[in-house]
C-alpha cells in the first residue's frame, strides 16, 4: 500500500492569470500558499485478481482502464501504461468544489503514488507538468497551472508563467515572525456553498480568447496587484497586503457575474464593518471559502461571521508539497504487479510502436 499526502492551497494574488488564454499573450503570475489541509490518495495493487477499483464519492470496479469513469484516475493510469490491476482510494480534509484546488491535489497525489509503485520517482516540477498535461492537454479543462504546481510544491510560492507556458517557481524567503503573522491575520470562513469552477472559468476563458477589453483589463490589473502583494509581503507590510486583497477582489468581480452574488457581497461588507481590511472568495468564485485579512479585533470579526452562519477553518502554511507518507508493497503484491505488467506488454506487442512509444512502462521492460 502506498499513501500520498498533498496540500490544498490558498491563492493570495494573481488568480486567473495562470490560464493559457491569458498567459500566452501576457505572461501569468500567481502567489499562493500551501496549507495544512490535505488530499490523501491510497494506491494499492491486488494479488488475487486484475480488477481496477476506484473509490471516491462513488465506487467503481472494472476490468480495464478504458472503463474507468473517473477521468483523472483513468488518464493517470494511461499515462503510465497501466491497463488493470490497480486500487485507488481517496479521502480529503475539505470537500471538493470549495476553491482550494482539490482536483489537482487528487491528480498530483495519484501521479506521485503511481510513480512510487512503478519505482520511477521524479521532482515536483515534472510532477506538476504531468498533471498539467492531463488536465489541460488531454482532458481540455479550462483551467490554469496554479493548482498542479501548488499541489506539487506547497509553501509560500510565486509562479512566474512565461508566454510559452514555462513556469519559474520562486519560494518566498520569509522569516518565522512574518509567517506567523500571516497565519494569525488571514482568516478562512466556509460559506457552505460548493460549485463547479469549470463553468465560471469557461466564461472567463472565452472572454479572454475573444479579447474582451474589460476582462483583459481586469486580468492585467489582477496580475499587477499580485506582484504588488508579493512586494508588500516581502517588505513585511502586511497591512498593505490586506488593502491590496480588497483591490484584487473588486477587480476579480469584474471578470464574471458568477464570481460573486448578493449573499457573498453581504458577507464581505459585514466583514469590512467588523475589522477585515480586505479579502476575497477562494478559487474561481461563486462559493467555497471567504478569505479575510484582519489585524485587530479578530474576536469581533469571528463572532460576526459565525453569527452569519459561516464556519471558520483554522490553518497553518504547509511548506512541503505532495509527498509519500507510507510505502509498503509486499513481496506478493510486487510479484503480481510485475507479472501483470509483463502480461500486458505481451498483449500489446501487436500494437504499432508509435501508439505506445511514450509509455512510461517502457522503462520497466
Amino acid at each position: 500500500m502506498i499513501l500520498t499526502r498533498t496540500p490544498f492551497r490558498l491563492t493570495l494574488g494573481g488568480g486567473g492569470t495562470d490560464l493559457p488564454s491569458f498567459y500566452r499573450e501576457h505572461g501569468g503570475f500567481i502567489l499562493a500558499a500551501g496549507i495544512d489541509k490535505y488530499m490523501f490518495v491510497n494506491v494499492n495493487t491486488p494479488i488475487v485478481d486484475d480488477k481496477i477499483r476506484v473509490r471516491y464519492t462513488s465506487s467503481e470496479i472494472v476490468d480495464h482502464v478504458d472503463e474507468v469513469q473517473h477521468t483523472l484516475a483513468r488518464e493517470a493510469m494511461k499515462l503510465f501504461g497501466l491497463s488493470n490491476g490497480i486500487e485507488i482510494v481517496s479521502l480529503a480534509d475539505i470537500p471538493a468544489g470549495t476553491g482550494l484546488g482539490s482536483s489537482s491535489c487528487y491528480l498530483v497525489g495519484l501521479l506521485s503514488g503511481l510513480r512510487t509503485l512503478l519505482q520511477k520517482p521524479t521532482g515536483p516540477q515534472d510532477l506538476a507538468e504531468e498533471a498539467c498535461h492531463i488536465e489541460l492537454d488531454i482532458l481540455g479543462k479550462p483551467i490554469g497551472k496554479q493548482d498542479q504546481y501548488m499541489a506539487a510544491f506547497g509553501g509560500l510560492t510565486c509562479l512566474w508563467i512565461e508566454r510559452d507556458g514555462v513556469v519559474r517557481v520562486e519560494r518566498l524567503p520569509l522569516c518565522t515572525d512574518l509567517v506567523n503573522a500571516l497565519e494569525r491575520n488571514i482568516m478562512l470562513f466556509y460559506t457552505h456553498a460548493t460549485r463547479d469552477a469549470t463553468s465560471i472559468l469557461e466564461k472567463q476563458n472565452k472572454a479572454t480568447l475573444q479579447k474582451e477589453k474589460q476582462v483583459l483589463r481586469n486580468l492585467t490589473e489582477i496580475k499587477d496587484i499580485g506582484i504588488e502583494i508579493r512586494a508588500a509581503i516581502l517588505s513585511g507590510n502586511l497591512r498593505k497586503f490586506g488593502e491590496l486583497l480588497d483591490a484584487h477582489w473588486q477587480c476579480k468581480k469584474g471578470l464574471s457575474r458568477d464570481i460573486s452574488n448578493s449573499q457573498i457581497d453581504e458577507w464581505y461588507e459585514l466583514a469590512k464593518r467588523n475589522g477585515a481590511i480586505g479579502g476575497k472568495i477562494s478559487g474561481a468564485g461563486g462559493g467555497g471559502f471567504l478569505m479575510l485579512y484582519c489585524e485587530d479585533d479578530k474576536k469581533r470579526l469571528r463572532e460576526a461571521m459565525c453569527g452569519a452562519g459561516l464556519r471558520e477553518l483554522h490553518f497553518r502554511i504547509e511548506f512541503e508539497g505532495s509527498k509519500v507518507v507510507f510505502d509498503v508493497v509486499s513481496r506478493d503484491q510486487r510479484l503480481a504487479h510485475i507479472q501483470r505488467l509483463q502480461s500486458n506488454h505481451q498483449d500489446s506487442t501487436a500494437i504499432p510502436s508509435s501508439v505506445h512509444e511514450k509509455s512510461y512502462v517502457a522503462g520497466l521492460r
